[in-house]
């Protein structure tokens, strides 16, 4: 029997999903606060002493002009992938939820390998049919990521592990005067310039100043913002969540100038050393592309995370339980029309500026 979890059980379900080897702070309360276009709902199984046992967070968004909404379930379930019975209740749940919210489809990328088979079976058994196929960044998350074990490691030890080149591109941007400050709300204006100037630079669409200090606000403790100066002037940084065992490397950005005085990998060392302080089992560098051939344009930002000696993870994928064809269609094409227009009054806008 599922439930949702309400406001005196909030509590509860967050420290349930802090302390399950598969949790995620996509799956929290928390991360729920910062999507603030979307509502958040929580659904939570039993077991015959009363705690939880499974649970996934479920984020919901109402379609612009038509009377349907999305369903995301991003990384979850958190439960043990094996308890058929406790997946068929959290997913009634969803199915209560879709009804009441008029849901045209429920999206799921869970956080399992693709080598799970049993998994993918299960997914396909309860009406979820895969979606993303391809190699770079089509889904919603990424499909394709580095994680590096840091559990019971020491700081010296990771270090050693790293390729010769990373190890000195760390000290020399150390040598050449680099200096990583953890930063609060003072810093996001400059980081979001820096943002900016990166998304135009490698072709992709950043998320506004308000967002960035958002997260601060709504994540507290489990986020940091790091930013890198060169006499005294912020050249690179990024964003950091740690949430149960993990901690993720969320969004990076550097200046066109200074590159050559390597922020980037000192900052991926600051962040790893969070890691190890917060006692974790993972770090998570996030996002490469599935294509691993030297001419495509995503092979440096895999030779990147790639050197720091990280594990090449392949998600499953995105899958999607499709409940109204007519809607799922519909709102594919325009969804799609929206993305390309915004990209382009986006990079339009920017270059002016």
């Amino acid at each position: 029997m599922y439930e949702l979890i309400q406001d005196n059980t909030i509590e509860e379900y967050e420290a349930f999903i802090q302390s399950h080897p598969k949790g995620h702070f996509a799956q929290s309360v928390l991360w729920g606060k910062q999507k603030t276009a979307w509502k958040f709902q929580a659904v939570a199984v039993r077991d015959e002493q009363g705690k939880i046992k499974g649970a996934l967070g479920v984020l919901i968004r109402k379609a612009p002009i038509f009377p349907v909404s999305m369903l995301y379930i991003c990384r979850g379930p958190v439960c043990d992938l094996d308890d058929r019975q406790t997946l068929e209740e959290l997913m009634q749940g969803v199915k209560a939820l879709a009804k009441q919210y008029r849901g045209y489809v429920v999206k799921i990328d869970p956080d399992v390998s693709i080598e799970n088979t049993a998994f993918r079976a299960e997914l396909e058994r309860l009406g979820f049919r895969c979606m993303q196929e391809g190699k770079n960044f089509e889904g919603i998350q990424p499909r394709f990521v580095f994680r590096l074990n840091v559990e019971g490691k020491t700081e010296e030890e990771l270090l050693a592990s790293f390729t010769q080149k990373h190890r000195y591109n760390i000290r020399l941007a150390v040598k050449k005067g680099v200096e990583v400050k953890i930063c609060g709300q003072e810093m996001i204006p400059e980081f979001t310039r820096i943002m900016v100037e990166t998304g135009l630079r490698d072709n992709f669409v950043t998320r506004d100043e308000a967002y960035f200090s958002n997260m601060l606000k709504n994540l507290g403790e489990h986020c940091r913002l790091y930013m890198a100066f060169h006499e005294g002037q912020p050249i690179a940084g990024t964003l950091a969540i740690w949430y149960g065992d993990k901690v993720w490397y969320l969004y990076g950005a550097s200046s066109n100038a200074h590159r050559n005085l390597m922020p980037n990998y000192l900052l991926q060392w600051n962040m790893i050393q969070w890691a190890v302080e917060k006692k974790c089992r993972i770090y998570d560098f996030r996002g490469v592309s599935g294509d691993l051939t030297e001419d495509n344009p995503l092979y440096g930002l895999y030779k990147f995370k790639k050197g720091f000696n990280g594990d090449f993870t392949e998600f499953m994928g995105e899958f999607d339980w499709v409940i109204s064809k007519f809607w799922y269609k519909t709102l594919k094409i325009a969804t799609d029309c929206y993305h390309k227009l915004a990209m382009i009054r986006y990079m339009r806008k920017n270059k002016k500026d």
